[in-house]
Protein backbone atom coordinates (compact mmCIF):
# COMPACT_ATOMS: atom_id res chain seq x y z
CA UNK A 1 0.00 0.00 0.00
CA UNK A 2 1.41 3.30 -0.75
CA UNK A 3 2.97 5.22 2.33
CA UNK A 4 0.16 8.32 1.94
CA UNK A 5 -2.69 5.61 2.45
CA UNK A 6 -0.70 4.20 5.09
CA UNK A 7 -0.71 7.34 6.91
CA UNK A 8 -4.28 8.06 6.48
CA UNK A 9 -5.44 4.58 7.81
CA UNK A 10 -3.29 5.25 10.93
CA UNK A 11 -5.49 8.88 11.59
CA UNK A 12 -8.60 6.73 10.33
CA UNK A 13 -10.69 10.20 9.32
CA UNK A 14 -10.85 12.01 6.28
CA UNK A 15 -12.14 15.54 6.62
CA UNK A 16 -14.00 16.50 3.45
CA UNK A 17 -13.66 20.15 2.69
CA UNK A 18 -15.58 22.46 0.24
CA UNK A 19 -13.96 25.80 0.59
CA UNK A 20 -15.34 29.30 -0.62
CA UNK A 21 -12.55 31.50 0.09
CA UNK A 22 -9.02 29.92 0.30
CA UNK A 23 -7.57 32.28 3.02
CA UNK A 24 -9.87 29.56 5.23
CA UNK A 25 -7.53 26.81 4.72
CA UNK A 26 -4.90 27.96 7.08
CA UNK A 27 -6.84 28.45 10.17
CA UNK A 28 -8.94 25.07 9.42
CA UNK A 29 -6.23 22.85 9.09
CA UNK A 30 -4.66 24.34 12.37
CA UNK A 31 -8.29 23.37 13.71
CA UNK A 32 -7.86 20.06 12.80
CA UNK A 33 -4.65 19.44 13.91
CA UNK A 34 -5.66 20.85 17.22
CA UNK A 35 -8.11 18.21 16.96
CA UNK A 36 -6.10 15.17 16.35
CA UNK A 37 -6.89 14.78 12.46
CA UNK A 38 -3.90 15.12 10.19
CA UNK A 39 -5.00 15.01 7.21
CA UNK A 40 -7.75 16.35 4.82
CA UNK A 41 -9.53 16.27 1.76
CA UNK A 42 -10.17 19.89 -0.09
CA UNK A 43 -12.97 19.20 -3.07
CA UNK A 44 -12.78 20.38 -6.62
CA UNK A 45 -16.29 21.64 -6.61
CA UNK A 46 -15.45 25.26 -6.06
CA UNK A 47 -12.81 27.06 -7.66
CA UNK A 48 -10.91 27.85 -4.58
CA UNK A 49 -9.67 24.39 -3.99
CA UNK A 50 -6.15 24.64 -6.23
CA UNK A 51 -5.21 28.05 -4.49
CA UNK A 52 -6.41 26.46 -1.49
CA UNK A 53 -3.88 23.38 -1.48
CA UNK A 54 -0.91 26.03 -2.88
CA UNK A 55 -1.76 28.14 0.72
CA UNK A 56 -1.65 24.86 2.36
CA UNK A 57 1.49 23.46 1.01
CA UNK A 58 3.18 26.84 1.32
CA UNK A 59 3.38 27.09 5.09
CA UNK A 60 4.75 23.06 5.09
CA UNK A 61 2.43 22.03 8.38
CA UNK A 62 1.69 18.49 9.28
CA UNK A 63 -1.23 18.29 7.04
CA UNK A 64 -1.53 15.36 4.77
CA UNK A 65 -3.73 16.96 1.70
CA UNK A 66 -5.59 15.36 -0.93
CA UNK A 67 -7.61 16.37 -3.75
CA UNK A 68 -11.12 15.35 -4.09
CA UNK A 69 -14.14 15.19 -6.85
CA UNK A 70 -11.64 15.33 -9.13
CA UNK A 71 -13.95 15.28 -12.03
CA UNK A 72 -11.41 15.62 -15.65
CA UNK A 73 -7.71 14.94 -15.94
CA UNK A 74 -7.19 18.66 -15.71
CA UNK A 75 -8.59 18.48 -12.73
CA UNK A 76 -5.96 15.78 -11.22
CA UNK A 77 -3.20 17.74 -13.22
CA UNK A 78 -3.70 20.84 -11.47
CA UNK A 79 -4.26 19.07 -7.67
CA UNK A 80 -0.91 17.76 -8.37
CA UNK A 81 0.67 20.78 -9.60
CA UNK A 82 -0.49 22.40 -6.78
CA UNK A 83 0.79 19.74 -4.10
CA UNK A 84 -1.87 17.47 -3.35
CA UNK A 85 -0.48 14.52 -1.85
CA UNK A 86 -3.49 11.83 -3.10
CA UNK A 87 -6.91 11.77 -5.31
CA UNK A 88 -10.18 11.04 -4.52
CA UNK A 89 -12.87 10.98 -7.25
CA UNK A 90 -16.64 9.95 -6.73
CA UNK A 91 -16.83 7.17 -9.44
CA UNK A 92 -14.36 5.08 -11.41
CA UNK A 93 -13.30 7.22 -14.47
CA UNK A 94 -10.49 5.04 -16.26
CA UNK A 95 -8.59 8.17 -17.74
CA UNK A 96 -8.52 9.75 -14.28
CA UNK A 97 -7.30 6.46 -12.77
CA UNK A 98 -4.88 5.32 -15.56
CA UNK A 99 -3.44 9.32 -15.15
CA UNK A 100 -2.68 8.99 -12.23
CA UNK A 101 -1.45 5.53 -11.93
CA UNK A 102 1.24 6.53 -14.48
CA UNK A 103 2.31 8.89 -12.29
CA UNK A 104 2.94 6.61 -9.76
CA UNK A 105 -0.02 9.22 -7.95
CA UNK A 106 -1.90 8.06 -5.01
CA UNK A 107 -5.49 7.48 -5.93
CA UNK A 108 -8.92 6.20 -4.71
CA UNK A 109 -11.38 6.05 -7.01
CA UNK A 110 -15.28 6.15 -6.25
CA UNK A 111 -17.01 2.49 -6.45
CA UNK A 112 -20.45 1.37 -5.61
CA UNK A 113 -20.49 -2.21 -7.07
CA UNK A 114 -18.01 -5.26 -7.76
CA UNK A 115 -17.01 -4.80 -11.36
CA UNK A 116 -15.23 -1.71 -10.30
CA UNK A 117 -14.11 -2.77 -7.53
CA UNK A 118 -11.95 -5.53 -10.10
CA UNK A 119 -11.32 -2.35 -12.66
CA UNK A 120 -9.29 -0.84 -9.70
CA UNK A 121 -7.63 -4.69 -8.80
CA UNK A 122 -6.94 -4.84 -12.56
CA UNK A 123 -4.85 -2.02 -12.45
CA UNK A 124 -2.98 -2.75 -9.32
CA UNK A 125 -5.10 -0.28 -6.97
CA UNK A 126 -5.37 -1.55 -3.36
CA UNK A 127 -7.54 1.78 -1.74
CA UNK A 128 -11.39 2.66 -3.24
CA UNK A 129 -13.56 5.13 -2.05
CA UNK A 130 -17.45 3.27 -1.37
CA UNK A 131 -19.65 5.96 -2.38
CA UNK A 132 -22.34 7.63 -1.25
CA UNK A 133 -21.91 4.84 1.67
CA UNK A 134 -25.03 5.23 3.41
CA UNK A 135 -27.31 4.75 0.19
CA UNK A 136 -25.53 2.18 -1.55
CA UNK A 137 -25.92 -0.30 1.06
CA UNK A 138 -23.68 1.31 3.98
CA UNK A 139 -21.64 -1.27 5.86
CA UNK A 140 -23.28 -4.49 5.12
CA UNK A 141 -22.76 -4.09 0.96
CA UNK A 142 -18.71 -3.37 1.54
CA UNK A 143 -18.45 -6.79 4.50
CA UNK A 144 -20.46 -8.79 1.50
CA UNK A 145 -18.27 -6.91 -1.61
CA UNK A 146 -14.81 -7.30 0.59
CA UNK A 147 -15.59 -10.82 1.32
CA UNK A 148 -15.07 -11.55 -2.46
CA UNK A 149 -12.15 -9.01 -3.19
CA UNK A 150 -9.70 -9.55 0.21
CA UNK A 151 -7.02 -7.44 -0.94
CA UNK A 152 -8.97 -4.19 -1.11
CA UNK A 153 -9.54 -1.32 1.76
CA UNK A 154 -12.20 0.77 1.56
CA UNK A 155 -12.37 4.60 1.95
CA UNK A 156 -16.17 4.85 2.73
CA UNK A 157 -17.75 8.25 2.19
CA UNK A 158 -21.28 9.97 2.14
CA UNK A 159 -24.07 9.42 5.05
CA UNK A 160 -20.80 9.50 7.37
CA UNK A 161 -21.47 11.19 11.38
CA UNK A 162 -20.81 10.72 14.66
CA UNK A 163 -23.37 8.27 14.88
CA UNK A 164 -22.12 5.67 12.68
CA UNK A 165 -18.23 6.29 12.27
CA UNK A 166 -17.78 3.50 14.92
CA UNK A 167 -19.21 0.75 12.75
CA UNK A 168 -17.52 1.53 9.79
CA UNK A 169 -14.28 2.13 11.07
CA UNK A 170 -13.96 -0.82 13.53
CA UNK A 171 -14.60 -3.08 10.46
CA UNK A 172 -10.89 -4.31 9.21
CA UNK A 173 -10.96 -3.47 6.03
CA UNK A 174 -12.28 -0.30 6.14
CA UNK A 175 -8.95 2.21 5.92
CA UNK A 176 -11.08 5.24 6.95
CA UNK A 177 -13.73 7.38 6.66
CA UNK A 178 -14.43 10.04 4.99
CA UNK A 179 -16.87 13.08 6.26
CA UNK A 180 -17.95 16.40 6.75
CA UNK A 181 -19.62 16.18 9.79
CA UNK A 182 -16.82 18.22 11.56
CA UNK A 183 -16.24 20.67 8.89
CA UNK A 184 -19.75 22.00 7.79
CA UNK A 185 -19.98 24.85 5.52
CA UNK A 186 -21.89 26.69 8.09
CA UNK A 187 -19.35 26.40 10.75
CA UNK A 188 -16.53 27.49 7.82
CA UNK A 189 -17.95 30.27 6.50
CA UNK A 190 -18.90 31.19 10.13
CA UNK A 191 -14.91 31.02 11.39
CA UNK A 192 -15.95 28.31 14.27
CA UNK A 193 -12.30 27.08 14.56
CA UNK A 194 -12.61 26.06 17.93
CA UNK A 195 -15.99 23.99 17.41
CA UNK A 196 -14.20 22.25 13.97
CA UNK A 197 -11.47 21.50 16.79
CA UNK A 198 -14.03 19.42 19.17
CA UNK A 199 -15.65 17.75 16.77
CA UNK A 200 -12.38 16.50 15.40
CA UNK A 201 -11.34 15.75 18.80
CA UNK A 202 -14.54 13.48 19.34
CA UNK A 203 -13.99 11.81 16.05
CA UNK A 204 -10.49 10.60 16.99
CA UNK A 205 -11.78 9.81 19.81
CA UNK A 206 -14.37 7.55 18.23
CA UNK A 207 -11.91 5.98 15.95
CA UNK A 208 -9.17 5.13 18.54
CA UNK A 209 -12.08 3.10 20.73
CA UNK A 210 -13.54 1.61 18.02
CA UNK A 211 -10.02 0.34 16.57
CA UNK A 212 -9.29 -0.91 20.22
CA UNK A 213 -8.74 -5.13 19.93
Amino acid sequence: MNKVFLKIKQTGIIPVIKLENPNDIIPLSEALLKGGINVAEITFRTSAAEDAIKKLKSINNEMIIGAGTVLTTDNAERAIAAGAEFIVSPGFNPKIVDYCINRNFPIAPGISIPSEIEQALERGLDVVKFFPAEQSGGLPKIKAMSAAYGDIMFIPTGGISADNLSSYISFNKVLACGGTFMVKDSLIKEKQWNTISELSRKAVEIVNISRKP
